[in-house]
């Protein structure tokens, strides 16, 4: 169980690292406005949301630098879905963002806004996935 322990905070250690790797304060992919619900305390916050290399991060306020430390990131690779969330949250504009193991909700300013973040963290999750290209080819008559 304890190695368990210590595989589970390499690999935190890690995807930490590859988040430190990314500057997210230099040509984004998509950067804006977005009303976040809190994972902990499920209050609702403005923050400054940037998409970049496959991550998604946000921030207090919109001037970010390198020096900036985002309030919270995620890899887009981890999504199972994105989609509109008006009918979960009844809030106009909200969509939510699915991983295996929690849901996280945002909030545009307009529909526009929504699905052009929608699109945006779809294309990302398109890019910054394995693709089967990436793995060995087989061939199934025994050669390769």
């Amino acid at each position: 169980m304890a190695s368990l322990s210590w595989a589970m905070l390499a690999l935190t250690q890690t995807q930490s690292t590859q988040m430190d790797m990314v500057e997210f304060w230099s040509r984004s992919e998509r950067t804006g406005w977005l009303i976040k619900q809190g994972e902990h305390i499920k209050t609702w916050r403005r923050q400054w949301v940037v998409l970049k290399r496959g991550k998604l991060f946000w921030f207090k306020d919109s001037t970010v630098t390198p020096v900036s430390k985002p309030r919270g990131a995620i890899p887009v690779a981890s999504c199972l879905t994105v989609k509109g969330a008006e009918d979960v949250l009844h809030r106009q504009y909200a969509f939510e963002f699915s991983t295996r193991n929690d849901t996280m909700y945002f909030i545009a300013d307009s529909e526009k806004e929504k699905e052009d973040w929608i699109n945006s963290i779809g294309w990302s999750i398109v890019q910054h996935s394995k693709s089967v290209t990436d793995s060995k080819i087989v061939d199934y008559d025994g050669k390769t």
